[in-house]
């Protein structure tokens, strides 16, 4: 993870540009990850390309150079299919999407009947809003129906299952990163074919990193 006054530099110079910063990440190798796509508008559905990553790597590197931040090398990137949500507007985006959650700690006591173990933190389901103020993930425990397998119209199917949280609660959260090869895509993987990556190098600075 970046410094706060790195990452602060950071936010303010891809919001500056018109861009939501979607996150910073600095690993041990001195590399600086920013991932960062357009702000969310209701109804509209805008993609990263690699105009916008250069656009924004050229004004980080003249920043950060200012700024004397150590960094190896810098990574501008789009979201890709396995977005992080982060903040309550990521979550508000991205009702109605499969999402890979994990918890801070494990659920506890679980609910009569729920196929829940109380050791449970990892949980993949579709994000719905939750009243008054929380979210949470519904899924079923139905087995996936493989290709040409019959199906009885008799068959009950397994009730569903849900998860309630709060922000707080999250270790990480995620869009599932699952590709749809019938030609179809929900909103959220169309990002996939655009993701791109613009990534600098930085061979003046090589103090270590902290």
């Amino acid at each position: 993870m970046a410094s706060t006054s790195t990452q602060d530099t950071i936010a303010q110079t891809v919001t500056g540009l018109g861009y939501d910063l979607v996150d910073v990440e600095r690993t041990k190798g001195g590399l600086l990850r920013v991932t960062i796509d357009f702000p969310y508008a209701p109804g509209t559905e805008q993609f990263i390309n690699a105009e916008d990553c250069e656009k924004v790597t050229r004004q980080l590197v003249f920043v950060l150079e200012v700024e004397g931040a150590a960094y190896s090398r810098l990574e501008v990137s789009s979201p890709g299919i396995d977005r992080p949500l982060k903040t309550e507007k990521d979550f508000e985006r991205f009702v109605g999407e499969l999402i890979d959650l994990t918890l801070k700690a494990p659920v506890g006591v679980a609910a009569a009947g729920s196929t829940v173990s109380a050791n449970q933190k990892k949980f993949r389901g579709t994000l719905e809003k939750a009243e008054p103020a929380g979210w949470q993930v519904v899924w079923s425990d139905e087995p996936e129906v493989k290709p040409g397998q019959k199906v009885s119209k008799k068959r009950i199917p397994a009730p569903l299952q849900a998860l309630g949280f709060t922000l707080d609660e999250i270790a990480t959260a995620r869009l599932a990163p699952v590709v749809d090869f019938k030609g179809r895509k929900p909103k959220a993987q169309l990002q996939s074919a655009t993701d791109q990556t613009i990534e600098t190098s930085n061979p003046e600075i090589e103090r270590p990193v902290k």
